[in-house]
């Protein structure tokens, strides 16, 4: 065993070990099989057929010889019998077979190999076939002796014929004579030897061509994961806008393409992850310097009033009220930053479930409206409500749509001055309804629409109105009115007033993609387009999905942004 595993790490050691290599020489151990398969193969056939060949052309020489020794005896005896009734050759015929010019003539020039000729008598057995006895000086040998003919070679092929060939000598009895060849001149061995040439060189130009166009394939497939390779590793040292580039001129495997593809749309989306998550840390973190910055605000009035009341201010009853009042409305603020962060941090987080019902959505808005009233008539301000004629039956969570309506209202009521007027409208439109909040207030700067719906963002500090506030009210409508698959327009100009426009859909779980285009001068909040973790919604109004989002804590309108 330990030997077995000691001769498979050597080999391996052996073997390349890059796939271009490796590929290389699988490819052209296959091609080189074949050829040496081709080649026993084409050898063997070659082989056989020049063999069966050179057998007939020995049987011609054969008879070529046999012709040539009739016709020579034919005037030796003259009218004797060549072959005596006894078994016993013409001594004149014996005599001509045994000189050796004759044998030289018969060996070197017709048969072209060793011969051997046997004369006798001819039998019948008891199949009828002739059986050549030979006389006693009827049998001869002759050498070859001649120089090959250029290309010829001695062959180990031996040629007897089938059975003698009988001649006629008398009406009692006839003789036969008896060729065989040995070791004859042929051309099978040099014919073979350049066919075996010509394999050879086939084959190691066929195997040479192998090489070169495995390797030409092995580069065409492994340069693309020698890119991928490369890529892969960019995006392991933080490159994420890395991609594979893709020549539509040269295809190439169709496999490794739609690897790439998917390589890039991983390193793509790999990118936007990594976007999000910045931009999220990039958030998290200005969102926990401007929460610390409202918390010290209040903190450090109340600290102050603390300070002054032990310093003594708290003898002077006028002050000392003052002072509480003062404190009063800190930790207010602070209850209501509380409350706004705690429901920022909810429906960010997915804890909020919607309770989404076909109700008819004037209900909420009217609510909503009826709340903000009081605090509209304090201030001076109209506020009017232009709902539809006809019940707007959408799917929607009633309680989440009228805290979006008392945040929009109470953001409008706030930058209105006294004597203004605040509208708002719910109408009908294709594929859902529309709820506008219009006020003639102060407006906002084109410059700033983009980012109102930033948390904490306040506007420019110029503007003393759009600069107080803490900027978490439109940020948790933003949050809603995603959840709810729609979307927020905002029109407005300075000192022209402000239009929020709140687009939702019939069926937020049916409801399509919003466009992704907003109108000219307006900041849009585009939601997704699913609904976060909402359950199967009950068709009966007044069934509640989830009870903690069931009464969600209204703002108070008159609380900052």
């Amino acid at each position: 065993m330990a030997i077995r595993q000691a001769l498979r790490s050597r080999v391996r050691r052996l073997l390349p070990h890059t796939f271009a290599a490796r590929l290389t020489i699988a490819f052209s151990g296959v091609v080189a099989l074949t050829l040496l398969l081709v080649f026993v193969g084409v050898i063997n056939r070659v082989d056989d057929y020049f063999y069966n060949l050179q057998v007939n052309d020995l049987q011609v020489r054969a008879l070529t010889v046999r012709d040539a020794i009739i016709v020579s005896l034919e005037g030796l005896t003259g009218g004797a019998p060549i072959v005596s009734p006894t078994d016993t050759l013409n001594p004149a015929v014996a005599a001509f077979l045994s000189n050796p010019t004759e044998q030289r003539i018969l060996a070197d020039d017709l048969a072209q190999a060793d011969l051997q000729v046997s004369i006798g008598l001819i039998t019948r057995d008891g199949n009828g076939k002739a059986v050549l006895v030979p006389a006693p000086n009827g049998q001869f040998s002759a050498p070859l002796q001649a120089q090959p003919r250029p290309g010829q070679a001695r062959d180990d092929i031996p040629y007897n014929d089938q059975g003698p060939d009988s001649v006629q000598q008398s009406s009692l009895f006839e003789y036969g004579i008896e060729v065989r060849l040995a070791n004859p001149y042929t051309y099978r061995a040099s014919t073979l030897a350049a066919i075996f040439s010509l394999l050879i060189v086939i084959a190691i130009a066929g195997l040479c061509l192998s090489v070169v166009v495995a390797s030409l394939l092995a580069r065409r497939f492994t340069t693309p994961l020698r890119r991928l390779t490369e890529a892969t590793r960019d995006l392991t040292e933080g490159d994420f806008a890395r991609r594979v580039a893709i020549d539509p001129r040269n295809p190439g495997s169709t496999e490794i393409i739609e690897l790439s593809r998917q390589f890039n749309q991983m390193a793509a989306r790999l990118d936007e992850s990594v976007a999000i998550i910045r931009r999220d840390r990039d958030r998290s973190r200005d969102f926990l310097a401007d929460v610390s910055h409202e918390l010290r605000t209040p903190i450090a009035a109340m600290r102050m009033f603390n300070e002054l009341l032990q310093e003594g201010a708290d003898d002077d009853p006028a002050t000392r009220a003052e002072f509480l009042e003062s404190s009063r409305q800190q930790l207010e603020r602070l209850d209501w930053l509380a409350q706004n962060l705690l429901e920022l941090s909810k429906l960010d987080s997915g804890l909020v479930l919607l309770d989404l019902r076909p109700d008819d959505l004037r209900t909420a808005v009217e609510s909503a409206v009826e709340q903000a009233e009081p605090t509209a008539k304090r201030r001076g301000i109209t506020l009017t409500l232009h709902a539809a004629a006809r019940p707007l039956r959408i799917r929607h969570d009633p309680q989440r749509i009228g805290q979006v309506v008392s945040n929009l209202i109470g953001n409008a009521l706030k930058f209105t001055a006294p004597g203004g007027t605040v509208s708002v409208d719910v109408r009908a439109v294709e594929g859902g309804a529309q709820i506008e909040v219009r006020d003639n207030g102060v407006g906002i700067d084109t410059a700033e629409l983009p980012r109102i719906f930033e948390r904490f963002y306040r506007g420019s500090l110029a503007n003393e109105a759009r600069g107080s506030g803490s900027g978490l009210g439109l940020a948790i409508v933003k949050s809603i009115v995603d959840m709810h698959a729609g979307r927020v327009v905002v029109d407005s100009r300075l000192g022209r007033g402000s239009s929020f426009v709140v687009t939702l859909p019939r069926d937020p779980r049916l409801a399509a993609p919003p466009p992704a285009d907003a109108p000219s001068q307006a900041a849009t909040a585009d939601a997704g387009t699913s609904v976060q973790k909402t359950d199967t919604i009950p068709e009966r109004p007044g069934e509640v999905t989830d009870s903690s989002s069931a009464h969600p804590p209204v703002l108070n309108p008159e609380a900052p942004r």
